[in-house]
C-alpha cells in the first residue's frame, strides 16, 4: 500500500512554495528581510509577502517581528531546522554528483585554547589520516554562531544542547592547579589549599561559555578562601598558560585541553584537588550542514586523539 505521501497528497501538496522556502531560510539565518533579499537578489516586499503567505498557509507565526530585528518563534525554529537541513542535503549532493566527490575543504571553528592546545600540535597526524583534505580553522573567544558563519564543524564546551547544530560528543574535562616544574621546585607544593589560595596566582577571564575561574573552583572542591594572590591576570587562557609554563605561578589546567603539556613534564600538577565539570567537549556540526563521511572521519579523529593521549589524573 502506498503512502500518503506517495498516493493522492504528494511532495507538491505537502510541501509548501520553495521560493518561500528559501527565501525563509535566508531571512532566518540573517536575521532581517533586507539582507535576505539582497542575497537572494528580489526586493524586500518580495520577500516579505513570500514569508506572510507561508504563514497563512501553515497557520502560524514565524517570526516575531522587532523594530531592528527578527526573531523566530518556536514554530519558526522548529521549520528552520528542518528547512535548512533539508537544502543543505539537496546543496550538497548537488555539488557531489557535480564533482564526483566529497568537498575537500572543511571550515572548523574552535575556540583559541583548543586550536592552540589540542589541535595545531597534531595536524600532521590529520593530514595523515585525510591527506586531500584542507581544514580552513576559524576561531574565536566566544561560541561560534552556526548560523551566521559558513562553517562546517564547531568545537563548543558546554552541555551538548544546542538549538543550531547536532552535537558529538568529544571528550569530558576535570579542572586543577598546574604550574612549571621551574615554579614548584623554587616554592615546594603548598601543604593547604589556603596556602595555594596565597601562592602565585595567575587568572583570565572566564569568556567561554561555563568556563571555570579560581573562585569557583575552590568552591567545587570545597574551600572559600578569604583571601587570593593573583599575581597575573590576562584576557585569554592561552595567554594564562604560557605564563604559567615561563614560570610566573599557578593557573588552572584543564587536563584533557593541556594533556599533551602535561605528558611533556612542561606542566605538572601543583595539588591532588581535582574537580571534575559537568560540561564536557563536543564537536557539533550545524543544522542544514550534511555530516559526510569526511565530518564523521573528522569527529572520530579528535575524539581518538583526546582518549589515545590522555593523562591519568
Amino acid at each position: 500500500m502506498k503512502s500518503e505521501i506517495d498516493g493522492a497528497k504528494g511532495f507538491r501538496r505537502l510541501i509548501p512554495s520553495m521560493t518561500a522556502l528559501i527565501e525563509f531560510e535566508a531571512v532566518a539565518r540573517l536575521g532581517s528581510f533586507t539582507l535576505a533579499a539582497n542575497e537572494i537578489g528580489v526586493t524586500q516586499a518580495a520577500v516579505s509577502r513570500q514569508i506572510r503567505e507561508l504563514e497563512d498557509g501553515l497557520g502560524v507565526r514565524l517570526f516575531h517581528r522587532l523594530h531592528r530585528s527578527n526573531i523566530l518563534t518556536s514554530e519558526g525554529e522548529a521549520l528552520y531546522n528542518i528547512v535548512s537541513t533539508s537544502l543543505r542535503n539537496i546543496a550538497g549532493g548537488l555539488d557531489r554528483l557535480s564533482r564526483g566527490s566529497e568537498p575537500q575543504e572543511l571550515v572548523l571553528a574552535t575556540t583559541a585554547a583548543f586550536s592552540h592546545f589540542r589541535l595545531l600540535t597534531k595536524l600532521s597526524g590529520l593530514r595523515e589520516l585525510m591527506p586531500h583534505l584542507t581544514i580552513r580553522l576559524t576561531t574565536q573567544m566566544f561560541m561560534a554562531d552556526l548560523r551566521q558563519k559558513e562553517i562546517d564543524v564547531a568545537v563548543r564546551y558546554g552541555d551538548g544542547k544546542w538549538q543550531d547544530g547536532t552535537s558529538f560528543l568529544l571528550f569530558e574535562e576535570e579542572v586543577f592547579p598546574v604550574c612549571s616544574p621551574q615554579w614548584l621546585e623554587a616554592h615546594g607544593t603548598p601543604g593547604s589549599l589556603k596556602e595555594l589560595a596565597e601562592s602565585s596566582l595567575i587568572d583570565y577571564d572566564s569568556t567561554s561559555e561555563g568556563w571555570m575561574a579560581w573562585e569557583e573552583w575552590f568552591r567545587a572542591v570545597g574551600t572559600v578562601p578569604t583571601q587570593m594572590n593573583f599575581s597575573f591576570r590576562c584576557t585569554l587562557y592561552t595567554d594564562a598558560i604560557m605564563a604559567a609554563r615561563h614560570g610566573q605561578g599557578v593557573a588552572l589546567g584543564w587536563a584533557r585541553l593541556l594533556q599533551d603539556l602535561l605528558a611533556s613534564g612542561e606542566l605538572v600538577r601543583v595539588t591532588d584537588e581535582s574537580f571534575k565539570v559537568k560540561d564536557a567537549y563536543y564537536a557539533v556540526v550545524p543544522h542544514g550542514r550534511s555530516i559526510s563521511p569526511t565530518v564523521e572521519k573528522l569527529i572520530d579523529w579528535m575524539r581518538r586523539e583526546a582518549s589515545d593521549h590522555a593523562v591519568g589524573s
